[in-house]
């Protein structure tokens, strides 16, 4: 029999369940009320994205009342070499670090050193006399703000502290353009002080837009603790919950199973690549800088949905998890979230993630209750408490099409549910 590559990458899914350990207690997804057959169409979509060099392979896990039910890896790690996809592929997070940094934030909340009111002044007081950038004509005139920006600002995206990337406004082009373009230019002090000295998109508390809130929240902690974020988060949740690939940095001998993108875009057939890739870094970006795996990740979600303990480890309080999984727009709060995340229309805002507040108007299926937030570079995650189910897929495949797959993808596992 003649086999191809991608056949052996095939192959290679079914031969590693063997050599990794499951990163949860496994079960057949009949016994969760998962369909089999569903399984077998969750095999054939990714397969044949794969087979058309739409990506170029994947993790992808399910965890069902506490039961990893699906724990795959397809196609290919590195396309160019030929290197089959393994389960122990790690993925840059992009903006799925920032699910991470908050829920860091909350353990400092818990001791009483981190107030969700707290002006962000108290502990940067650079930030003490912020302006908002009024535009009139293509000017901007800086209006002093009428309130703090606040740490719920921060972790709610409520703070004014847009991305460049994210609109072509005068104010915009004042900022950095991504969390990415900030860590790879700026050291934390200047960023801070670049961020400072910047008018502000929006009066903090007023409106959701998407920024650098989570990395100002990351360098509090830094603050707090007098230590890197990479090491508080490693202390507090990465080694308590066994999460021993998640990381800020990449060491050498872990590089040779980062995920590589396609060279070209399949819908644009232009160029592509992760930013992040490559450049050096000034400081850790809670908003997109850390790296994981799909079994270290879906600890972290089922530890979510566990009401904030695994295995004996309790990292947060149930009702703090319940604080953070709420929405925290409510109806005075102007909610740009369906428009920054066109597939989250119907949700809220909570402490690090999007909250669904209806059922219906997203394109994407689920409850209300269900948490959510995806990465720039291919990455998903969300959690389902009615479902009692945490979904997480990795991919490096940073194009447009990335918007497609969060939607394909829920269709898939909803799909698949019996009741």
């Amino acid at each position: 029999m003649k086999y191809t590559n991608f056949t052996f990458g095939i192959l290679l899914s079914g031969f590693t369940s063997f050599i990794f350990s499951a990163p949860l207690p496994e079960a057949s997804p009949n016994s969760q009320g998962f369909n089999p057959g569903s399984v077998k169409l969750i095999d054939q979509f990714f397969e044949q994205e794969i087979q058309k060099n739409r990506m170029p392979g994947a993790v992808f896990a399910v965890a069902k009342n506490g039961k990893l039910i699906i724990y795959k890896n397809y196609g290919y790690l590195d396309k160019n070499k030929n290197i089959p996809m393994t389960k122990d592929a790690i993925f840059n997070l992009a903006s799925m670090t920032k699910v991470m940094a908050a829920a860091g934030a909350l353990t400092f909340y818990e001791e009483g050193k981190l107030q969700l009111s707290a002006p962000v002044y108290q502990w940067f007081p650079e930030f003490k006399n912020m302006t908002v950038g009024k535009v009139e004509n293509g000017n901007i005139t800086p209006v002093p703000v009428i309130q703090p920006i606040t740490i719920q600002d921060l972790m709610r995206h409520t703070n004014g502290l847009t991305y460049g990337g994210r609109g072509a406004t005068p104010v915009h082009k004042l900022f950095p353009g991504s969390s990415v373009d900030a860590a790879t230019q700026y050291n934390s002090k200047e960023f801070l002080d670049k961020l400072a000295s910047t008018p502000l998109l929006f009066e903090p508390g007023t409106t959701w837009d998407y920024g650098f809130g989570i990395d100002v929240l990351g360098l509090v902690q830094e603050k707090i603790a007098g230590k890197r974020l990479n090491d508080i988060l490693n202390e507090r949740i990465w080694s308590r919950l066994g999460m021993k690939d998640t990381s800020f940095s990449l060491s050498e001998s872990v590089k040779p199973r980062l995920a590589q993108p396609l060279d070209i875009d399949p819908i644009t057939g232009k160029n592509q690549s992760i930013p992040i890739y490559g450049k050096k870094v000034y400081f850790d970006c809670a908003g997109s800088c850390a790296y994981s795996t799909a079994g270290d990740y879906i600890r972290f979600g089922q530890m979510l949905l566990n009401g904030g303990s695994l295995d004996g480890q309790r990292i947060l309080g149930p009702e703090t998890v319940a604080l953070m999984t709420s929405d925290h727009l409510g109806n005075t709060i102007k909610n740009n979230v369906g428009i920054t995340e066109p597939g989250r229309v119907g949700y809220g805002f909570g402490l690090g993630v999007a909250v669904r507040k209806e059922k219906g108007l997203s394109a994407s299926n689920g409850n209300i209750g269900d948490y959510t937030w995806n990465g720039a570079n291919g990455t998903i995650f969300w959690v389902d408490p009615k479902e009692k189910l945490v979904v997480v897929m990795m991919a490096a495949a940073p194009g447009e099409l990335r918007k497609e797959y969060r939607e394909r993808v829920n269709a898939l596992v909803y799909g698949g549910l019996n009741h």
